[in-house]
C-alpha cells in the first residue's frame, strides 16, 4: 500500500500542505495518528458525523484512507484501511462539556456503541468530564473535557 505525499495537492498561499503548521511554531506532542478500519466508507462515514460536532471534516481522502482535521488544524486523525484491526483507545480533547455530549450524540446516531455516557470520570481527576463510544471495529473512542463546568 502507498501512501499520499503532497506532491500536487493542495498546499495554502505559503505552498505548505494545506494547514500545515509554518516554520517555527510549536507542535503539540503528537502530530496525527492513524487507525486501521476494516471497511473504509462506512468509516469516513461514521467519523465524518461523529466528529462533526468537534469541528472535524474530511481534508483528504482516497483509496488509501481520509485525514480528518478540525477547522483551525492540520490533518491530525487518518483512517485506512486494514485486513486485520487491532482496536486502540483515542481521546478527543475539546473545550467544554457540551461538546463531548454533543460528540456522544452524534456517534451513537452514527452508529456506535455506547461504552460510556457523558460524565463526570473523578477517579481520572476532578473535572474529568468524557463520554466513550465503540465504532464497528471496536475502537475505544472519547471526546474529553479537563475543565470545570462553566
Amino acid at each position: 500500500m502507498t501512501y499520499p505525499s503532497n506532491e500536487g495537492g493542495p498546499t495554502d498561499p505559503d505552498g505548505r500542505l494545506d494547514g500545515a503548521r509554518p516554520t517555527g511554531e510549536t507542535p503539540e506532542m503528537i502530530d496525527h495518528v492513524f487507525i486501521g478500519v476494516t471497511n473504509l466508507d462506512s468509516a469516513k462515514e461514521f467519523y465524518k458525523a461523529a466528529l462533526e460536532p468537534l469541528g472535524y471534516g474530511i481534508a483528504f481522502e482516497g483509496e488509501w484512507g481520509a485525514g480528518f482535521k478540525s477547522a483551525q488544524g492540520v490533518p491530525d486523525f487518518w483512517i485506512r484501511p486494514e485486513e486485520t484491526v487491532v482496536p486502540i483507545h483515542l481521546g478527543f480533547q475539546v473545550e467544554n462539556r457540551d461538546l463531548v455530549a454533543a460528540f456522544y450524540a452524534a456517534a451513537i446516531a452514527a452508529g456506535a456503541k455506547d461504552n460510556g455516557a457523558p460524565g463526570l470520570r473523578p477517579h481520572y481527576h476532578e473535572t474529568y468530564y468524557a463520554a466513550f463510544v465503540l465504532d464497528a471495529d471496536g475502537h475505544n473512542i472519547e471526546a474529553v473535557c479537563h475543565k470545570p463546568e462553566s
